[in-house]
């Protein structure tokens, strides 16, 4: 495995950074699953035009989602930020072309932000805080179908992020609770829903704006290649 992360010891304890291999692993593997996400719903669009589509869309979400969580509102000493609604560009994958499709993509997302900004103890803790914490965001795509189906959407795949960011840190930062008085589980309680929280609040009320729903609605239609008829 030091062929692709080398370990750095500081006065925190031991992580690890990628190499120059590890880095080029990540974004093949990233490639590879933003990919199949677009073919196995091209598959089920029924053409390779929507395919395409699908890939532009998805690699579009990606990239303002990567742009925006580097605009950090507020930024947490142990990790987490509220950004400016990064979250919701994931969470729109799914809520555009259904559940497999948002996961893939979501889950490419989480190793482009482990290829960007890189903090690992351990295996399971980079699974857990990168590829499954992000990936859950694309549980939106549950409600891609529903009425309200990307305010639903997006509280699906922000718990399903914030379940994944409580287990990392209640089993790999829980020690950092005898600091605050508290327990390991109410530190990752309190600690997590506080920055994801924030966000997931901000978001939702702008997103309910009748103008900014409707708007939404418009981009769906236009990444699932549909025309409304003019009234």
């Amino acid at each position: 495995m030091s062929i692709f992360v080398t370990e750095v010891v500081d006065e925190w304890g031991s992580s690890y950074q990628l190499t120059g291999l590890g880095y080029g692993g990540l974004i093949a593997v990233m490639l590879v699953v933003l990919l199949a996400a677009c073919f196995i719903s091209g598959q089920k669009g029924g053409g390779r035009s929507f395919s395409a589509r699908q890939l532009a869309f998805s690699a579009m979400a990606m990239a303002l989602a990567m742009v925006t969580s580097m605009i950090k509102v507020v930024d947490l000493p142990m990790g987490g930020s509220v950004t400016l609604l990064s979250m919701l560009f994931i969470s729109l994958t799914g809520y555009w072309f259904g559940l497999r499709a948002g996961l893939m993509t979501a889950v490419a997302y989480g190793f482009l932000q482990l290829i960007v900004d890189p903090y690992i103890i351990s295996l399971p803790q980079m699974l857990t805080d990168y590829i499954f914490a992000f990936g859950a965001l694309g549980l939106s795509g549950i409600f891609s179908k529903a009425r309200n189906g990307m305010v639903k959407g997006y509280i699906a795949g922000v718990l399903g992020r914030y379940f994944f960011a409580f287990l990392s840190g209640l089993i790999f930062f829980g020690s950092y609770a005898a600091d605050y008085n508290m327990s390991a589980p109410v530190y990752s309680l309190v600690y997590n829903g506080s920055y994801i929280g924030l966000e997931a609040a901000a978001t939702l009320v702008l997103i309910s704006l009748p103008p900014v729903s409707r708007g939404l609605a418009r981009v769906k239609e236009m990444a699932a290649g549909e025309r409304r008829a003019e009234k």
